[in-house]
């Protein structure tokens, strides 16, 4: 289910994240600021839960942030909301895969 998800977001943008932002609440604004963004909605990517907290925008944003490759999670889903702990990692775990990405291509030979 991860390679499905990573595949739906590659399908959206090139981008590979340097690093992973999860906004909590309040703290939304700081996605705005994500230039060249890509903003996708959990619901368009395959197994991602969607949040039902209050606040919780729900919305993976992937673009540049002073220059460095930023994958941001507006709103993330919580215990509380009756998920299982693997459904809850979801995202971040889809993250590190993007990023993985990145880190293969260092790898290899020119």
């Amino acid at each position: 289910m991860i390679d499905d998800a990573v595949a739906a977001i590659r399908a959206r943008t090139a981008l590979v994240p340097r690093a992973a932002v999860v906004l909590g609440s309040g703290l939304g604004g700081f996605a705005d600021r994500v230039e060249g963004a890509a903003e996708i909605p959990y619901g368009e990517i395959p197994g991602w839960p969607v949040s039902t907290a209050l606040g919780h925008s729900g919305t993976l944003v992937l673009g540049t942030f002073a220059g460095v490759p930023l994958a941001v999670m507006k709103g993330r889903a919580h215990l509380y909301e009756g998920l299982p702990a693997d459904r809850v990692v979801f995202g971040v775990r889809v993250l590190g895969r993007l990023q993985h990405a990145r880190r293969d291509r260092q790898r290899r030979p020119h």
